[in-house]
């Protein structure tokens, strides 16, 4: 594995544990559609009812020269995150009170401590 790849798998791991010491159930996480792309976790908050079913993207990063993290979550990037979410509830059980899209920016500059960022409820 190279080490961008290590470095977002690593920052995937963390937001994901961020997500659950908020109490909040990982479903699945890289579930991928063919020709589309992937959802990096799918989980849901604890809310009303059976829960906010939650799409998020993270992003990571090792510094800020061409932007922070979120800044890197495009327009295009949430119309596909939009389209996939859809597909993953046509093929899956939809009996949650709500859905949204989030976003969770990383930064972890080598030899420094990472910072999380997590963006709710994204717009196109």
């Amino acid at each position: 594995m190279d080490q961008r790849k290590k470095i977002g798998q690593a920052g995937e791991d963390l937001a994901a544990d961020y997500l659950e010491d908020l109490g909040w159930r990982i479903v699945e996480r890289n579930w991928r559609y063919a020709r589309i792309g992937e959802i990096d976790i799918i989980a849901v908050e604890p809310s009303y009812g059976r829960g906010t079913l939650v799409f998020c993207e993270v992003k990571v990063k090792s510094g800020t020269g061409f932007g922070e993290p979120l800044e890197a979550i495009t327009r295009s990037k949430l119309q596909r995150l939009h389209r996939l979410a859809c597909i993953w509830m046509a093929t899956h059980e939809t009996g949650y009170s709500r859905v949204r899209i989030d976003a969770i920016g990383i930064l972890s500059p080598p030899g420094a401590t990472s910072t999380l960022t997590h963006a709710k409820a994204v717009r196109l």
